[in-house]
């Protein structure tokens, strides 16, 4: 939702044609929703702002996460969070509906970290309108029947991603493999695709896209091997090449090895590489790429951390290259390392460093 549709929601709120009923006879539910990191709380913000006169509570659908057993956390990477079989949507409902009967409850306290609900909950007292906020407040049709007014909140892609790996790494304690699974999850949604139409859960019918299925993915030894996990967690039996490329001094790069598909030239291919420096070793691979036959635009480099110089050298020389990164930091040292990077990428995420 951009800034002009949040002004146009306020002033409607302010002039009254978006209001909760008065006098209430039960609470007036908003269900706000949208993709992760979208800016669902931002919109809530604003709409409790202007609903000063009206006693508003918030509950976050977040709130309701399951908590994990022993088995589960030891696989808790795999675990997808973003499902709805992630939510306890019958405590929600149990919740929501004491709340709308003018009883108070206690909303869940939910740790990110352990993956675990955590002491008593916060009591919450009815009132006069109820925001349910979650990305998937809008899936069940019980919950749905409850809302008086439903909002979905839209926003680029790339917003999303740059806000999601800040949130989970800074507020939720994920790891590192979390944002390696974002990027290559975000790189997959460049690929082309056909429109299909599908009917949703609640019976509409919906213009959906099947991607591309000529695909590959190419690592850059070794630290780009880092990044094949994630990405055949979402592309179950991927081929994979590999390319070693030795550097010689601050401009020279040398190919040392490459073992490709053979029909890579009718593939769209992902370069992983998690560090964009000073952008020679990533030259040298998109080169070898194109020798093969590989089409420029069908080529999506990821990597977790960019430079702009390594930024500016591969647009330059690949303009119909695809470039998806979590992070663009300053500048490059004299010896062509990220500023201020994160070190050696394949050494601290193999564990070989001194």
């Amino acid at each position: 939702m951009d800034s002009e549709t949040l002004s146009t929601f306020s002033n409607s709120i302010k002039n009254g044609s978006i209001s909760a009923p008065h006098p209430p006879k039960q609470p007036f539910v908003i269900g706000v929703a949208g993709g992760t990191a979208s800016g669902k709380t931002t919109v809530c913000n604003m709409i409790i702002s202007q609903l000063h006169d009206q006693r508003v509570v918030l509950v976050n659908q977040d709130s309701f996460y399951h908590s994990l057993g022993d088995d589960t956390l030891a696989k808790v990477y795999d675990y997808n969070f973003d499902h709805p079989d992630a939510f306890n949507t019958e405590l929600l409902l149990s919740c929501m509906a004491m709340l709308k009967n003018g009883r108070a409850v206690n909303i869940p306290n939910y740790d990110f970290k352990t993956h675990k609900r955590i002491g008593p909950g916060c009591q919450v007292n009815p009132s006069d309108i109820i925001i349910l906020e979650g990305i998937l407040v809008l899936h069940d049709s019980r919950v749905r029947d409850l809302m008086n007014m439903k909002i979905f909140v839209d926003t680029d892609s790339d917003l999303r991603l740059a806000r999601r790996i800040q949130r989970d790494t800074v507020e939720r304690g994920r790891n590192i493999q979390n944002v390696l699974d974002q990027v290559v999850e975000h790189g997959l949604g460049h690929l082309p695709f056909t429109e299909k139409q599908i009917t949703t859960p609640t019976g509409s019918v919906y213009p959906g896209v099947v991607f591309c299925k000529r695909l590959c993915g190419v690592s850059v030894i070794r630290s780009g091997e880092s990044m094949e996990n994630a990405l055949r967690a979402c592309c179950k039996g991927i081929k994979i090449g590999k390319i070693l490329i030795h550097g010689e001094g601050n401009n020279g790069r040398q190919l040392i090895y490459e073992k490709l598909p053979a029909d890579i030239s009718s593939r769209h291919v992902l370069l992983l590489d998690p560090v964009l420096a000073s952008g020679n070793s990533a030259v040298k691979a998109i080169n070898l790429l194109l020798s093969k036959g590989v089409v420029e635009s069908n080529i999506i480099f990821l990597n977790l951390i960019a430079a702009p110089q390594g930024i500016h050298m591969v647009c330059k020389k690949f303009p119909k290259l695809k470039i998806v990164t979590s992070e663009i930091d300053v500048t490059l040292d004299e010896d062509l390392r990220v500023i201020p990077g994160m070190g050696e990428f394949g050494d601290r995420y193999f564990g070989t460093n001194n």
